[in-house]
């Protein structure tokens, strides 16, 4: 079945173009490279995992309930609209929440796997390029799993949001190599983190929890490339060239933290946009979901070295200002450190249940 059969609305087009601008580089220097790097490029490739074996697929999922997180999460939650809805009305809004954001989520693993490519071909330094190649096959492989889980277990799709498509254009029509880097190692895929984080966190379904511990643990790595890369990068820029990557961080913050919002799926609830947006501004959720989605962005542009004055001001408006001290090596740490332990629970128990069938066919056998 074709994916356009799931969409809410179709998409304005069915491929979208973004011109793109800039040069191809190669090096002739294959003997040497950054320690760091080259040490996260055999990471890289060490980690790499197949999502149709080690994801368990044949968990079922109730579409009108896909991640068993509290319906206080949801803006509808507690206005007149609510009180009016039924208990099929409610599994419905479940429903188009968890699609719209998974929808995202796909949406923006097949952008990282473009910009990752543009990486490949664009960043001068052959180590960059060989770490960048094994993020390929990552977000290659992110998209899929997220497609996946899409079609065959919520049956429903959103096409991207207005806000995160602004994003990418801007960020794959730039000119300059480390872009790609900013746009998307340090914004999309560090907001991405902190969103999947909090539902991997609050979700009692065992296949989404699944899907997000595993892709975490590899996004952990892709955030580390980006930071090492544009420290290094942003140490020898001069302090205009500097402004101008603020700048482009500033606006993409404001844009992701409106992204946020879901004003599509109230729309196709009835909701009018102008109301939308009112239920979105008093969600006491959604402000604490905000300033989570900034916790892996904020001491990441800090620690490359992007902290002017007007850029600490943006942060202190959007209330994010004191995340500058968080301890992002953590954060990642833990991420690769809960999807280990998942697996180990998972294996353990396939492996007593293997074990216990054994017993019991001897017993059998015996009788």
């Amino acid at each position: 079945m074709s994916t356009y059969d799931h969409y809410t609305s179709p998409p304005r087009q069915p491929v979208w173009t973004v011109p793109a601008t800039g040069a191809a580089r190669f090096s002739w220097e294959y003997g040497s490279g950054r320690d760091r790097l080259l040490a996260l490029y055999q990471k890289g490739k060490d980690k790499q995992w197949d999502g149709a074996k080690r994801i368990d697929w044949d968990l079922e999922v109730d579409p009108y309930d896909p991640l068993g997180t509290p319906d206080e999460a949801l803006s509808l939650y507690g206005t007149r609209h609510w009180a009016r809805m039924t208990e099929k009305d409610k599994g419905d809004l479940r429903r188009h929440y968890s699609s719209w954001q998974f929808s995202q989520f796909l949406h923006g693993e097949q952008g990282a796997m473009v910009c990752a490519a543009r990486i490949v071909e664009s960043v001068p330094d052959l180590d960059a390029k060989f770490y960048s190649a094994t993020q390929v096959m990552d977000e290659a492989r992110h998209a899929e799993i997220y497609g996946r889980f899409l079609h065959e277990k919520i049956g429903m799709l959103y096409p991207i949001n207005d806000n995160l498509q602004g994003l990418l254009g801007d960020t794959l029509r730039d000119s300059r190599w480390d872009m790609p880097y900013l746009g998307m190692q340090v914004l999309i895929e560090g907001l991405a983190l902190a969103a999947f984080g909090m539902i991997r966190d609050t979700t009692d379904k065992p296949l989404p929890k699944q899907i997000l511990a595993y892709v975490m643990q590899d996004e952990a790595r892709h955030v580390a490339f980006g930071r090492m890369a544009l420290r290094d990068y942003y140490k020898q820029l001069t302090d205009s060239e500097l402004r101008e990557r603020e700048e482009f961080v500033i606006e993409g913050c404001y844009l992701m933290r409106d992204r946020i919002r879901g004003l599509e799926v109230l729309e196709d609830f009835g909701i009018p946009r102008r109301e939308a947006e009112e239920y979105t501004e008093q969600s006491e959720f959604l402000h604490l979901f905000r300033k989570l989605l900034f916790s892996r962005i904020v001491p990441c542009v800090k620690d490359i070295g992007l902290w002017g004055e007007r850029l600490q001001k943006a942060y202190v408006d959007m209330g994010v200002f004191e995340l500058g001290d968080s301890n992002l090596d953590l954060l990642m740490t833990q991420d690769e450190e809960l999807a280990e332990r998942l697996d180990r629970e998972r294996f353990a128990a396939e492996e007593a249940e293997r074990v216990a069938e054994v017993e019991e066919a001897i017993a059998d056998g015996a009788n």
